[in-house]
């Protein structure tokens, strides 16, 4: 399942590729990411928790991290295996950055391949989640660039909370219901002139 969005930036591009380049910084903004061991090589061990419905998932596995500084382009293919053993997940982010007037553009294309009980929830509710997870990223990472800028603690400063639980979900239920509604009424819509 391939889902593409992006986000902007208030800081300038340099500074925002230079923050990619610290691993322990950019996992700490992802919601649930806790990473557990540099493998060296670029290869890091983690675990990713999150909440589709009313299930909780923990992933335990592994990141690969590739660098394009030509591009300014980051590639990270991760995979891992729900602790207790109830599915499988995959996937393969690339994240672009590009200067703008106001800072700096993050483009983000995630191929994503799940199996088990992960998967048997549908594109729209992986997507509502994910779109979630990347707004949250996004918001973290702008406070701990602001927090790193001022000589500050980014951990105190900007600390992720947790994928979770009841916020995420209700989040994404919301964008669920307004997917539905925009469809439902769509043929209601009154035609302008």
């Amino acid at each position: 399942m391939l889902i593409s969005s992006d986000f902007e930036v208030a800081q300038p591009v340099g500074r925002v590729w230079t923050f990619f380049d610290d691993i322990r910084q950019v996992a700490a903004c992802l919601p649930g990411a806790e990473l557990t061991d540099d493998l060296g090589n670029d290869t890091y061990a983690g675990t990713v928790g999150v909440r589709m419905g009313p299930v909780r998932m923990t992933f335990a596995g592994t990141a690969k991290v590739e660098r394009d500084e030509a591009d300014r382009r980051v590639v990270v293919d991760a995979s891992g295996a729900d602790q207790k053993g109830r599915g499988q997940a995959a996937m393969l982010v690339t994240a672009t950055l590009a200067a703008t007037p106001q800072g700096t553009r993050v483009m983000v294309q995630q191929d994503i391949q799940l199996s088990g009980a992960a998967a048997q929830f549908g594109r729209g509710m992986v997507a509502d989640v994910s779109a979630v997870l990347v707004r949250d990223f996004a918001t973290n990472m702008q406070n701990r660039l602001i927090a790193l800028e001022k000589g500050l603690d980014p951990d105190q400063v900007g600390a992720a909370n947790p994928a979770g639980g009841f916020a995420i979900a209700l989040r994404a239920t919301w964008m669920a219901l307004a997917r539905v509604a925009r469809r439902f009424f769509a043929p209601y819509r009154p035609v302008s002139g």
